[in-house]
């Protein structure tokens, strides 16, 4: 805690000390953001996390401080502590290998020189190391992350060694000739539709999330921006992102939630029909209050591979998304009613997420759909 990255900011000391502890004491199911919003920045019996992101602000700057500190002033330590993107449960790593204890050779002594230990002294002697290998043997038992939602999420999607691919799609922007001005009326021609030169910060931003989660479970995999991905790169596990706006948007009709881009209002449809999840007050520069997204798992019949789909009807939606399938806490929320077996099922969630100053907050599951 003393370290010159943490020395700075009592609460990244009081976050980080909080979630070891409560680790130690075999309390990590505790570890929930609302749980360390109450006990760690004292907020309110009534907070609400979807409307408060300071526990999440803050998880990713002691994550920061942490590998700043890893890399520079704790890079000999033996064991590190590390806190996986997408929880508040800590790990801890051990960084050397234990050391090999040769076994003792047979040395004959004289007794007048220096006797022999007594067999009772012998025993007085191991008691330290046995206790000292049973406790980390607990420790180890109890530390080990067990497999969590989003492992399970996320296993039939991951079988087998190949990469999995990461397509994050272009938003389509229009340019503004800059000859443009307010004495001279504004022309067809003045604006020029950008289709391949952007894309969305909270699609970047779900590349990110899943990126991290498939660095963590040390999975490879490939990341191609915009239309560059093929009918054949779809024929092995893949993970579409921001899918709307590309013409991958096809392979999803079928399915019974699609987000209908075409369709004024922007909505998600059921099974081709209109619903309420929609954002008729949607404003042109599509800074919103609100979304709506959805999360699909499938066995595609026509690629014959895993299909993994992550879409709002804009961006917010699209982070939220991905949030919900990297956050073991949402995503066992969003799977409390599942049936069983629903780890090998396909599945389709509909999520609706509140958007504050632009930073889209937890998502809550309004539809889930198992077959």
């Amino acid at each position: 805690m003393q370290s010159h990255g943490f020395r700075s900011s009592r609460r990244s000391q009081d976050f980080l000390r909080y979630v070891v502890e409560r680790t130690l004491e075999g309390q990590a199911d505790s570890l929930k953001e609302r749980t360390i919003g109450v006990d760690v920045f004292s907020r309110s019996a009534s907070y609400d996390p979807s409307d408060d992101a300071t526990v999440r602000v803050k998880a990713g700057e002691v994550r920061k401080r942490l590998s700043v500190y890893y890399a520079t002033e704790g890079q000999h330590e033996a064991i590190r502590i590390e806190l996986p993107a997408g929880t508040y449960v800590p790990e801890f790593i051990r960084t050397e290998p234990q050391a090999v204890v040769a076994e003792p050779k047979h040395v004959e002594v004289e007794p007048a020189i220096s006797p022999a230990p007594s067999r009772r002294r012998w025993a007085f002697q191991l008691i330290p190391v046995l206790l000292a290998i049973v406790i980390a043997a607990a420790v180890w038992i109890k530390l080990r992350a067990p497999s969590t939602v989003v492992d399970q999420f996320w296993a039939p999607v991951l079988r087998g060694s190949a990469p999995l691919l990461l397509s994050a799609a272009y938003v389509p922007v229009y340019g503004v000739d800059p000859k443009m001005a307010p004495e001279r009326p504004t022309r067809y021609e003045d604006f020029v539709l950008l289709t391949d030169q952007f894309v969305g910060g909270g699609d970047l931003m779900a590349v990110a999330r899943i990126s991290a989660l498939l660095n963590r479970v040390q999975h490879p995999y490939r990341v191609k921006i915009g239309s560059d991905v093929s009918f054949q790169d779809l024929r092995s596990a893949t993970v579409l992102i921001g899918y709307s706006y590309t013409r991958w948007r096809e392979i999803s009709k079928d399915l019974r939630f699609f987000i209908d881009a075409e369709r004024r209002p922007r909505m998600v449809t059921d099974n081709g029909k209109p619903t309420g999840w929609s954002l008729p007050d949607l404003p042109p520069d599509r800074r919103t209050g609100e979304d709506y997204a959805i999360v699909t798992r499938v066995f595609h019949p026509d690629t014959q591979a895993m299909l993994v789909e992550v879409a709002g009807i804009t961006q917010y939606g699209t982070e939220a998304a991905a949030d919900l399938i990297t956050t073991p806490e949402y995503l066992a929320e969003a799977l409390h009613d599942a049936p069983k077996g629903w780890q090998n099922k396909n599945l389709q969630f509909v999520l609706h997420v509140k958007v504050i100053s632009g930073t889209p907050a937890s998502p809550k599951v309004v539809a889930t759909y198992f077959w």
